[in-house]
């Protein structure tokens, strides 16, 4: 979901605050997951939707929040002072080509080299608001995943808000589609738009008729893990690749799961993502395979179908980088020969690597440390 707030202030025009329903789940519809038993398998046969129907806008109430916020743009006498809070709204803003007065800073993710000299308002989920406040900004751009974390502190300062749908590929080019309206970048939107129609239309049918591996997605956090349904942006991943994700079903993004209801999923394959802190998590994830013994009977365990996903590429939010996400899926779920098997470990063990030497632990203070594990 994305969610606009337009606000009214001495210098702004009266608006409204209106909720925009992006497409939360992940394309629904373009891979038929059958549900897979004893004696059915599942397959990933595709009944594809086309890529302008996934990005299709058609809420009136979606439709009148986009056009009240585009006046509202279009009324101002300077062009709007806007700060992206993450690495991943700061991305689609440089696509965008729209010029910042703030931008987040980050221990793991480059920002664009487009703002390298604007002023750090601190870390996605610990923006500074005294900084973020005095940089006096019309527009507040942020991630849906920390909506209910970072509304309050916006509300406080009382300026305008959009929190992007990003937990999807195709909800972040509805956001980019409404944002280019938003903000004068019809252009650069469609071109963005078009780049993801031409890939998925060549996508969307890849793995038709193969048999869906049944997937278990840890997202680790410094000291713990949680469950990532299809709702989150690697379960959503797995799902555009035809995987089957043995927790879908619910509404929601993560669940706290113990691993005794893991083990009666019985899951094909294993994956492990980072949430933040990739060196601690990899390094947790590594101890408890080796000493957790309920690990050992899992079948996915036995027989070796554990696997690291870089840090980079599978994270909270949605990026311009997820067909090499999607590539680097592809051998673990549907390995066709022994150099698949091979290059899905390979993968598998240089993304350990990447995470270990990634130093990120080093770089980041204990405030955002508390943030990152409350």
């Amino acid at each position: 979901m994305m969610k606009i707030r337009i606000t009214e202030q001495k210098r702004r025009l009266t608006g409204i605050a209106l909720c925009m329903a992006l497409s939360c789940g992940l394309l629904a519809g373009c891979v038929d997951q059958k549900g897979g038993s004893a004696d059915t398998e599942s397959t990933a046969e595709g009944t594809a939707q086309s890529a302008e129907t996934l990005l299709e806008i058609t809420d009136p109430k979606e439709k009148a929040a986009v056009e009240a916020a585009k006046a509202k743009v279009a009324a101002m006498e300077e062009e709007p002072r806007i700060i992206a809070t993450s690495p991943a709204t700061a991305d689609i803003c440089d696509r965008l080509e729209l010029e910042l007065v703030g931008v987040c800073s980050s221990t793991v993710s480059t920002i664009p080299e487009r703002y390298a000299e604007v002023e750090q308002v601190g870390t996605s989920m610990a923006p500074d608001m005294e900084i973020v406040a005095s940089l006096d900004p019309d527009w507040i751009l942020s991630p849906a995943s920390l909506q209910s974390d970072l509304q309050p502190k916006y509300e406080a300062i009382d300026t305008d808000w959009a929190f992007l749908n990003l937990r999807s590929v195709p909800g972040m080019y509805r956001s980019i589609q409404e944002l280019g309206e938003i903000f004068g970048r019809e252009e650069e939107a469609q071109e963005l738009v078009d780049e993801f129609t031409e890939f998925y239309e060549e996508y969307s049918t890849k793995n038709e008729g193969k048999e869906s591996p049944k997937v278990l997605i840890l997202m680790g956090l410094p000291g713990s893990y949680i469950i990532a349904t299809e709702n989150s942006y690697v379960g959503s991943l797995v799902e555009l690749a035809g995987g089957e994700n043995v927790y879908a079903g619910t509404d929601q993004e993560f669940l706290t799961v113990n691993t005794e209801d893991m083990k009666t999923k019985e899951p094909d394959i294993i994956l492990c993502a980072a949430h933040a802190l990739p060196d601690q998590v990899t390094e947790m994830f590594q101890e408890d395979f080796e000493t957790n013994d309920i690990w050992q009977h899992f079948e996915a365990v036995q027989n070796d179908k554990v696997y690291y996903l870089s840090y980079e590429l599978f994270g909270m939010s949605a990026t311009f980088r997820y067909p090499e996400a999607l590539e680097e899926l592809q051998p673990i779920l549907y390995p066709e020969n022994e150099e698949d098997e091979a290059k899905a470990k390979e993968n598998s063990e240089n993304a350990a690597q990447a995470a270990e030497e990634s130093e990120a632990s080093e770089k980041v203070d204990e405030e955002t440390l508390q943030e990152i594990t409350k």
